[in-house]
């Protein structure tokens, strides 16, 4: 039904269109703040069923780019080149179902300048959608650096106090790590003189060149992750950035550092993958046991769920280098399980802050006695943060501990100790906030969950229980993928290997 026409390209500049519309509305300051949260939400929602059809057009039984459009576009056969995989869909998918909700929490949030907050999301959500569909070095470059303007501004311009330390400290972290894989792209191309993806995946770079072209990546993606000790940046950025901010960035942008891994580090570069494994490892382990003793500590709900973050992608990172079906499989549901929990989080401390303007845990307590629903909600994605069975968390965190296992039982039972610890900040959050007598005055007139937030929370708790109970439909399209991605490794790895082996013995003799 979609094979020709360039369904990829429409849905990543849709938003754009919406980004046009949004410049013609006139009239007064009330009416063009109305008229733009209306025209925002009715394109990414029509972008979310247009992408879609990716999923119910994707054939899960070839390992091979879908949907490819190409086009000549600049010199030297830098070309437009646009395609998904079964790793790259199910980010679109979660790009474009989180938008509409974000813009529905902005809809009483927001109240200054509308019509630029609500351009700036639009054109970060095609800027993210082009990372996750780019099958060329520089288009990727572009729309993955190009997605830190918006952000940028969103923090910036709607955050906290300190919102221009934060927005600055983002930027810089994340640009300067860039920096060094934009050297690595240009040594790509002069040493293959092609830009396309898919045949620099199949390119076998010296294993001397590999080591290098790995860590200037590496710097990029760990910042992007963030990986300890380059996460300082994520818990300022989200305290200061307006919920749906927070949102975005926890739900997509922290993807993107695992999903370069998974297009760049590891099949382009398997002999350097597996000899920096340790380093990630290492890494991984120190982030999810230091910064969930971090979070226990935090008196900020949204510094507490920032940190929980940095844990929740130790574990993904671990499951990445693990290199087996279970530990990558792991990951990127762990990664999509993820953007959906920490963002209903962020939400949930949202709604509270709305109504009290602070997120100082110990301004709150006993909201259960005049905010049910609110409780009800909070706790499933608690739960659901925590890997509660049944949830979503629990699928990712069970695989990635397999794969762990089978890669190393000491990273194994470090990771498993993050579990402890994710269960002790998650519910001592709760109970601070939920439980307990309400005995502040200010917190005895407060509102339970009004019709817009309801419309908010019940999909993406549809989604993490459907996730927990039937994650088969997630795991199919990743499956072949993933399985090719390793076949791929595991060969070059061999071949490396066979090399060395035979050099040793010719020098022997």
């Amino acid at each position: 039904m979609i094979e020709n026409w360039p369904i990829l390209s429409f849905v990543t500049f849709l938003p754009l269109i919406g980004v046009l519309f949004l410049f013609l509305i006139r009239g007064d300051e009330e009416t063009v703040a109305r008229n733009s949260r209306s025209v925002a939400l009715l394109f990414t929602i029509g972008t979310f069923l247009v992408s879609l059809l990716l999923w119910t057009n994707f054939d899960n039984t070839t390992a091979d780019f879908q949907f490819v459009e190409e086009r000549a576009w600049l010199l030297g056969g830098i070309n437009y080149r646009m395609g998904v995989d079964g790793i790259s869909l199910l980010f679109v998918i979660l790009t474009t179902f989180l938008m509409p909700i974000c813009i529905l929490a902005s809809w009483k949030a927001i109240t200054n300048r509308v019509r630029d907050y609500m351009i700036a999301f639009l054109m970060l959500e095609t800027l993210m959608i082009g990372v996750f569909c780019a099958q060329d070095l520089v288009l990727f470059y572009l729309f993955f650096e190009a997605g830190l303007i918006p952000m940028y501004l969103i923090i910036g311009v709607w955050g906290g106090a300190r919102k221009v330390y934060a927005s600055y400290k983002f930027f810089l972290y994340t640009l300067l790590g860039s920096v060094l894989m934009l050297l690595a792209m240009i040594a790509m191309y002069l040493e293959t003189g092609t830009t396309s993806i898919p045949e620099l995946l199949a390119y076998d770079f010296d294993p001397g060149l590999q080591t290098w072209l790995w860590l200037a990546f590496f710097a990029s993606f760990a910042v992007k992750m963030p990986m300890w000790p380059v996460h300082t940046w994520l818990p300022d950025a989200h305290v200061e950035a307006p919920t749906a901010g927070s949102v975005i960035l926890a739900g997509v942008l922290l993807k993107m550092g695992g999903y370069g891994f998974l297009r760049f580090s590891i099949p382009m570069f398997p002999v350097a993958s597996d000899y920096f494994t340790p380093l990630v490892f290492g890494m991984s382990a120190i982030a999810v046991i230091y910064t969930s003793l971090v979070a226990l500590r935090q008196e900020d709900m949204k510094k507490l769920i920032a940190y929980s973050s940095v844990a929740h992608m130790g574990f993904v990172t671990i499951g990445l280098f693990a290199f087996n079906q279970q530990g990558i499989e792991g990951s990127i549901f762990q990664m999509l399980s993820h953007g959906i929990v920490s963002g209903a989080l962020f939400l949930c401390v949202g709604v509270v802050y709305d109504r009290m303007h602070t997120r100082e845990i110990a301004r709150y307590g006993g909201l259960v006695n005049r905010m049910p629903a609110y409780a009800l909600v909070f706790m499933i994605f608690t739960m659901a943060s925590v890997g509660l069975p049944g949830t979503s968390g629990f699928v990712g965190e069970l695989l990635v501990l397999l794969g762990a296992f089978e890669a190393s039982t000491l990273i194994a039972a470090l990771a498993a100790t993050g579990l402890i610890l994710g269960a002790a900040y998650m519910l001592y959050l709760y109970r601070a906030v939920v439980f307990g007598e309400l005995d502040k005055e200010d917190l005895k007139d407060i509102l339970d969950l009004e019709k817009r937030e309801v419309i908010i929370f019940v999909p993406l708790i549809a989604v993490v229980m459907w996730m927990g109970i039937y994650p088969e439909p997630f795991l199919d399209v990743l499956h072949v993928s993933v399985e090719n991605l390793m076949t791929n490794f595991e060969a070059d790895l061999a071949n490396y290997h066979g090399t060395v082996t035979t050099m040793i013995a010719e020098g022997a003799e």
